[in-house]
């Protein structure tokens, strides 16, 4: 079906601007106050998280320790201290709660570049060509783990810009400014999604970690689907929705399972039928029932 409107115009037209842009508000506030709380300390007086999102403490008794850092200090050799172990299960089982790629998407910083990178895309109407495959980034990872055994040094934090923009904020940026330039023209002008939708190792840690992930994006309503595509177009990751939204007829669940959703909300912002809802696992399984029936 061929669009005769511009992304989301039906949904505000029918919901209203704010309903319609919820999720995008949400994500933004969650991204400024984790930065917020960072830089309060040092800037205030005012300590509410210590660190960056490597490793922190919150109110300085809970520690929160990525994941992915401490995996890396493993393999280089350097055995962590109790504090990052009870700090990494922490943040584990958050993301086990909520979905390992809601990092991405609502805690990520550089998450704010590249979704300006799709706006300007969007704006300027640039033809969306797949020139990589989305498994990249997952090579890339593989790659990331293995080097430090060669190494000895978390050869990634290095360059990870997400640990980056944080150190920037702290020190100034300096050539960290050349990085996200990169990012943004990569996104912009080679590959759309092209960072966190390709390359990203820390996304495809996290998409890993999404296997378990409880809460879900559920295509609940899909029969009220007008093919507008506008849940596609807006996607990060558009191929995670073929099945729950087009699957009726060859009986796939209406439930977002794939490891790469990033539970954004974006489609949920853009549906002017509103197709889509936040669920979780447990409701999701009646929804199978629903399709089986």
């Amino acid at each position: 079906m061929k669009k005769s409107h511009s992304l989301g115009e039906e949904a505000i037209a029918r919901k209203g601007w704010l309903l319609a842009n919820r999720f995008l508000l949400l994500r933004r506030l969650s991204q400024l106050l984790i930065l917020a709380f960072f830089l309060l300390g040092p800037l205030a007086g005012i300590w509410i998280l210590k660190g960056n999102l490597s490793s922190s403490l919150l109110f300085d008794v809970i520690p929160f320790t990525d994941p992915f850092v401490l995996m890396q200090s493993l393999v280089s050799g350097h055995l962590p201290i109790f504090q990052a172990v009870l700090g990494t299960g922490i943040v584990l089982l958050f993301y086990i709660i909520v979905g390992g790629r809601v990092f991405c998407s609502w805690v990520c910083p550089v998450n704010l570049i590249t979704d300006a990178a799709a706006w300007c895309r969007r704006k300027l109407k640039l033809r969306k060509e797949k020139v990589l495959s989305t498994q990249w980034r997952y090579w890339i990872l593989l790659m990331v783990v293995l080097l430090p055994l060669f190494t000895g040094v978390m050869t990634w934090e290095l360059v990870n810009p997400v640990s980056g923009f944080h150190r920037g904020l702290f020190f100034g940026m300096g050539a960290g400014w050349v990085l996200f330039l990169m990012i943004f023209l990569f996104d912009l002008l080679a590959v759309e999604n092209g960072w966190c939708g390709h390359l990203c190792p820390v996304g495809a840690f996290y998409a890993l970690v999404n296997k378990i992930g409880l809460v879900k994006v559920d295509a609940i309503n899909r029969e009220k689907c007008s093919d507008c595509l506008d849940c596609f177009d807006v996607c990060p990751e558009p191929a995670v929705l073929k099945g729950p939204v087009h699957g009726q007829k060859k009986g796939i669940g209406t439930l977002v399972k794939d490891i790469s959703c990033t539970n954004c909300g974006r489609c949920i912002d853009v549906c002017a039928e509103d197709v889509f809802v936040i669920t979780t696992v447990l409701s999701g399984k009646n929804s199978l029932a629903k399709v089986e029936k």
